[in-house]
């Protein structure tokens, strides 16, 4: 065989399998999605939970989700749960890939950018300290080490309308996580973690350390969640509303939220 005729057969297949590839969207970790109107395709941040998230076993879970799927099954509708990459979601719910925008979405300072849904949830952001530190009030925390996740509504918060109250800490430290956050104030590496409520409550709760840590009673700051739609989009909004609405009325939403206790979702719920 012509050497030269066999490297190019070669390239031709190559060619051919990444088109493939490509189509199915291997590269993308995700399969095409065909949204139709029968079709209800919930964009998410597959890492934020109690909201939506991967589960052990692969399968993505969650409290918007699990809403989302309610909705569906009284609508007739299929349910295509389509984690993204969170910097894309505006091109993908203007592309028509997604049919909204679900997962612990804050509709603060973004009101006018999308048809949003009523709010359903109110997400405050707290200061969560030891039981024995003595800190019992947000001025308590000045001169303290303070630590938050990066890119958290928390850290929003401090460098924007709680600035003042940052900068009477020691020091405001970024971390990666709130799991590290916790270990450190467990040992002493900082005095006070700001932090989402909900994620307090897990993070205390799955510790089974109630007694050790507290919430201040004071809030730094707060937002809420809708469920945001392409602009211009009312009619698929009012229709998931009014499904909604009908969810709220009859207990469903509290059954939900009662599977994620650990979370404490029920006691911010906007009813």
């Amino acid at each position: 065989m012509d050497k030269k005729i066999g490297i190019i057969g070669i390239i031709v297949v190559i060619v051919i399998i990444l088109g493939v590839a490509a189509y199915a969207g291997v590269f993308d970790g995700e399969a095409e999605v065909t949204n139709d109107n029968t079709t209800f395709v919930v964009g998410f941040d597959a890492e934020f939970p109690p909201y939506g998230y991967k589960a052990d076993n692969g399968s993505y879970v969650g409290f918007d989700l699990d809403l989302a799927q309610e909705v569906c099954d009284r609508n007739n509708w299929s349910l295509v749960k389509q984690p993204i990459d969170w910097d894309a979601k505006d091109s993908e719910l203007d592309s028509g890939s997604i049919d909204c925008i679900w997962n612990g979405f804050t509709m603060t300072g973004r009101e006018d950018q999308y048809t949003w849904s009523e709010p359903y949830f109110d997400n405050k952001q707290v200061i969560v300290v030891k039981a024995d530190s003595g800190i019992d009030s947000l001025s308590d925390l000045a001169g303290k080490n303070v630590e938050t996740q990066k890119d958290s509504s928390a850290l929003a918060a401090l460098q924007g309308e709680q600035k003042s109250l940052a900068d009477t800490f020691a020091a405001l430290v970024e971390v990666a996580d709130y799991n590290t956050a916790f270990m450190d104030l467990e040992s002493g590496a900082c005095d006070a973690i700001a932090v989402d409520i909900g994620v307090a409550h897990y993070q205390i709760n799955s510790r089974d350390a109630s007694d050790q840590f507290i919430i201040l009673p004071e809030n730094i700051s707060s937002e809420q969640y809708g469920i945001g739609f392409k602009e211009g989009n009312t009619q698929l909004r009012d229709q998931v509303q009014a499904t909604l609405d009908e969810m709220f009325a009859d207990g469903t939403v509290d059954k939900i939220a009662e599977k994620y206790s650990d979370y404490d979702i029920k006691d911010s719920l906007i009813r």
